[in-house]
C-alpha cells in the first residue's frame, strides 16, 4: 500500500522527485578506467598505402591495489606488401604502502620487421611519487629483472639463437595538466644489462575535444644498443588517434 502511494506521488508531483536530486548531482568516482583510442591512414591514387594503429588501456585502482593492463598494435602496408606489424602487451600490479608501491611487471612484444621480433621483459622492484599534485605527477621505479630476445633473422635457413639477459630495469613517468581539457604525459624507461642496453620514450599530448573523446598525439622512441647485423638501431612511431574514456 505505501509503495503504491509512493508511485502514485511520483506521478502527479513530479517536481518533488526532481527536488531529490540536484540538478548538479554526479555518479562517485569509479575504481575502474579504461581507454580505447585508435587511428587509421589510407593513401589512394599515385601512392597507394594504409596504416592502423590502436591501443586499449584498463587501469583498475583501489585503496591497496592498482592494476594496469596496456594493449597495442601497429600495421602498415603498401601496394604490394606489409611494411610494419607489431603488437605489445603491459602488465603491471602494484601493492601500495606508505611509503610507495612494490610492483611486479611484464612487457611482451611482438614485431615482425623489427630488430628483435620477439622481446620479453619480467621484473619486480619499488616504485614512488616525488611529486603528486592536482597537476603534476612523477612516478619513479626501479626493479632488477630478466630480459628475453629473440634477433631478426636475415638467413630464413637459420634458426636465430634467443638471447637471454639478467636487467636492471628504471623507470620514470611524468604527467603535466596543462589546463582542464589539455595534458602531457612522458614515459621514459631504461633496460641495463650485461649483454645489451635500451632506452625508450614515449611522449602524448591529449586534448579533450567533447567530453570523453579526445583527440591524441603520440611519439615513441626506442635505442638499442646492440642489433642483429642489417637492422637499425633506432625505431620510432608517431600517431594521430581519437581516444574515447571509459570511467
Amino acid at each position: 500500500m505505501l509503495r503504491r502511494a509512493a508511485q502514485l506521488s511520483l506521478l502527479f508531483f513530479p517536481g518533488v522527485a526532481c527536488a531529490l536530486v540536484p540538478p548538479d548531482y554526479q555518479e562517485p568516482p569509479s575504481d575502474f578506467t579504461a581507454e580505447v583510442e585508435a587511428g587509421f591512414q589510407l593513401n589512394t591514387g599515385n601512392t597507394e598505402s594504409s596504416s592502423f594503429n590502436g591501443r586499449t588501456k584498463l587501469v583498475y585502482d583501489t585503496h591497496n591495489f592498482k592494476q594496469e593492463g596496456t594493449v597495442k598494435a601497429f600495421f602498415a602496408s603498401d601496394s604490394e606488401k606489409t611494411t610494419a606489424e607489431k603488437y605489445n602487451l603491459q602488465l603491471q600490479s602494484n601493492y601500495k604502502i606508505n611509503s610507495g608501491y612494490i610492483f611486479a611487471q611484464g612487457d611482451f612484444t611482438w614485431d615482425k620487421f623489427g630488430s628483435y621480433t620477439r622481446i620479453a621483459t619480467i621484473s619486480s622492484g619499488y616504485g614512488f611519487k616525488p611529486i603528486n599534485t592536482t597537476n603534476t605527477s612523477m612516478s619513479l621505479e626501479v626493479a632488477p629483472g630478466y630480459r628475453y630476445n629473440l634477433p631478426y633473422g636475415n638467413d630464413p635457413a637459420v634458426d636465430p639463437i634467443a638471447e637471454q639477459d639478467v636487467i636492471l630495469r628504471t623507470t620514470a613517468k611524468f604527467e603535466q595538466k596543462i589546463h582542464e581539457y589539455t595534458n602531457f604525459t612522458a614515459d621514459l624507461v631504461t633496460e641495463v644489462g650485461e649483454n645489451n642496453n635500451t632506452v625508450a620514450l614515449d611522449l602524448a599530448y591529449k586534448n579533450t575535444v567533447f567530453q570523453d573523446w579526445a583527440f591524441k598525439v603520440g611519439f615513441n622512441v626506442k635505442y638499442t644498443q646492440v642489433v642483429p647485423e642489417g637492422t637499425q638501431q633506432t625505431d620510432t612511431i608517431s600517431t594521430f588517434n581519437l581516444l574515447y574514456t571509459f570511467q
